[in-house]
């Protein structure tokens, strides 16, 4: 059986000793009072609720699955998830970063983000269920009514409804401006919603007493594509105007879907026939309430990887550790046994430090960008929120897209480390697996990441934001570039920092003369991008790590984090080179295969 220990020394590393969470925050005046003890003591309790509640439910979970009753297109979710989220909500879990004006706590993103990273260790498919509400109250809060506002926030805030959103259709994904799902006004301000979604995540369940939709859908004079795209609530129960509960919406389960994995999360195909909903934000103006819905999930899916990340490392590294097998090839390592544990040979080895360096680079990376939304949300500065907004919306695809692929290629080497047994389900590495493999393709597969990072946000403002990271950098060059130990660190960073300009121009040029250029290359660019950012954090971080020792520290961690560092930029670091050319190959080889492909 797999086991989880919550990560709390390396959160309280990244949030106080790398990136000063307290000190950045403390500026804006919800965070005025934050304290470093108080991040602490809430993410120690939210590591026990993770360990303790959810996590013995992932395996059990997965093995029973959910049930449709396809009379009353009633979900019954696996034993134990109900209570586990009664207590989840009697402990005041949801309520973490949400408006005090609604009944939240006020607390930084970034504190809920490492809570859910937690969460997603422990049991990513019940974490679905309260996680899919955050994004429903930010889209809510953000576009809302007042009356809508008062009507569902604080029930979303205090966790007894939940939230969901829904784009998908079965003839489109990606492509929102294919949907045809309708909303035809009644004249009070409501509309009937008629069409079927699928894919819906959390769409049908037993844990709370109503769920929140959020509905994409069509006016009947809506221009074409996605700009004739409105976004509607449409609550599973009515909502009386004192916000007690009427009686069944015309929405309801048809269906669920047969996965690879999430087998505990109601996956739902969602008939909506006149349901009644009222609109969120403006006509034909939805897709921009829902895109902070979506960027909010692409956060959390991130998030979901880095989880499954740092618990296939642990139970990997456990079993290394144990397992015998074979001596050392450079000699006898444990004399007192038949054979040496396999974490004497060098492959195992790699493949732990994979995951770990994936794992702490995504923990930074992720932390970092919550505190960019922190301040996007509360900094009395209006440039500095602009800034903030403007480097999160750069760093949304790299977060989704690296560590999900990342986190992915983790979960196979850590089964890999537990060669056949991997492969069997009471060892729970290859769950793991199959959860992880999800987050590379919902909230918009990796590749609509990329083409969104290198179309949109690099090329479509001319590198102006690629340009402001590079400024971090190059502080970061200037500040440590005549530190001797620290040359191992920032000699390769700054090096791609000064390739990313003219790797980037280059690419540009290419795909204004022929979009399919960009499309090549988009996925090589990306993972460029992810290891330019990651590079910057291990540096970052080892540079504490090196300041730490120089006064004297005998901490382990910090000799532990340099290792780490290192190994990241020996082993994993140069992978930019490889993708660099392969970026640079075009899209010939690409498109002109009709031959090849007939």
């Amino acid at each position: 059986m797999p086991s989880y220990t919550p990560p709390l020394r390396d959160m309280q590393f990244v949030l106080h000793e790398v990136l000063n969470v307290t000190d950045e925050l403390k500026v804006c005046p919800p965070h005025a009072e934050i304290d470093a003890d108080t991040i602490n003591a809430v993410l120690e309790e939210g590591g026990k609720f993770a360990a303790e509640v959810a996590f013995p439910l992932n395996i059990s979970g997965d093995a029973e699955g959910c049930v449709l009753d396809k009379t009353t297109h009633e979900v019954r979710t696996p034993s134990g998830f109900r209570a586990a989220y009664q207590t989840y909500v009697a402990g005041g879990w949801p309520a973490l970063s949400c408006d005090p004006e609604y009944g939240g706590q006020g607390l930084p993103f970034v504190v809920n983000s490492c809570f859910y990273e937690m969460l997603n260790s422990a049991n990513q498919a019940w974490t679905m269920y309260p996680g899919l509400s955050h994004g429903a109250y930010e889209a809510l809060h953000a576009h809302g009514t007042p009356e809508q506002k008062a009507l569902y926030l604080p029930k979303m805030t205090s966790g007894e409804w939940t939230g969901t959103m829904c784009l998908t259709e079965p003839h489109c994904g990606t492509d929102l401006g294919l949907l045809r799902t309708k909303a035809e006004p009644v004249g009070d301000g409501s509309y009937r919603i008629t069409g079927q979604k699928i894919f819906i995540s959390a769409g049908e369940h037993d844990m709370a007493e109503n769920i929140v939709h959020l509905v994409l859908a069509r006016l009947p004079d809506a221009p074409k594509g996605s700009k004739g795209i409105s976004l509607f609530l449409v609550p599973k129960f009515h909502v009386n105007a004192d916000g007690s509960l009427g009686g069944r919406n015309g929405i309801h389960c048809g269906g669920l879907e047969h996965k690879m994995g999430i087998h505990g999360n109601a996956t739902a195909q969602m008939i909506l026939d006149g349901a009644v909903g009222t609109m969120v934000g403006q006509p034909n103006k939805g897709l921009q309430a829902m895109f902070v819905m979506m960027n909010a999930a692409r956060l959390g899916v991130g998030n979901q990887s880095l989880g499954l990340t740092e618990v296939a490392f642990q139970n990997a590294l456990a079993y290394a550790k144990d397992r015998i097998q074979m001596r050392s090839l450079s000699g006898t390592k444990a004399k007192d046994k038949e054979a040496d544990p396999i974490i004497v040979h060098p492959d195992v080895r790699k493949m732990l430090l994979t995951a770990k360096a994936y794992a702490e680079g995504g923990r930074a990376l992720l932390c970092y960008s919550a505190v960019l939304l922190d301040k996007e949300l509360h900094h009395p500065d209006e440039k500095v929120r602009a800034d903030s907004a403007e480097l999160l919306a750069l760093l949304t695809p790299i977060v989704k897209a690296f560590l999900t692929d990342n986190g992915f290629n983790a979960a196979v080497m850590c089964q890999q480390v537990y060669g056949g047994h991997g492969f069997i389900k009471e060892w729970g590495m290859e769950q793991f697996v199959r959860d992880a493999r999800i987050n590379m393709i919902y909230e918009g597969t990796n590749t609509v990441q990329s083409l969104d990072l290198l179309g949109r946000k690099v090329l479509g403002n001319n590198g102006a934001t690629l340009k402001k990271f590079a400024k971090l950098i190059g502080r970061l060059v200037e500040e440590e570039g005549v530190n001797e130990k620290m040359a191992e660190f920032i000699n390769p960073l700054a090096g791609l920092g000064e390739q990313m300009t003219k790797f980037t121009t280059e690419i540009g040029f290419k795909g204004f003369q022929n979009p399919d250029e960009v499309g090549a290359a988009a996925v090589d660019y990306l993972r460029v991008a992810g290891h330019l950012v990651f590079g910057y954090f291990f540096a970052r971080m080892a540079s504490v790590a090196l300041k730490q020792i120089a006064a004297g520290s005998t901490d382990p961690f910090y000799t532990a984090k340099l290792q780490t560092a290192r190994f990241y930029f020996a082993k994993l670091f140069p992978e930019t080179a490889t993708l660099m050319r392969t970026a640079r190959a075009g899209s010939r080889a690409l498109m002109d295969t009709d031959a090849a492909l007939a």
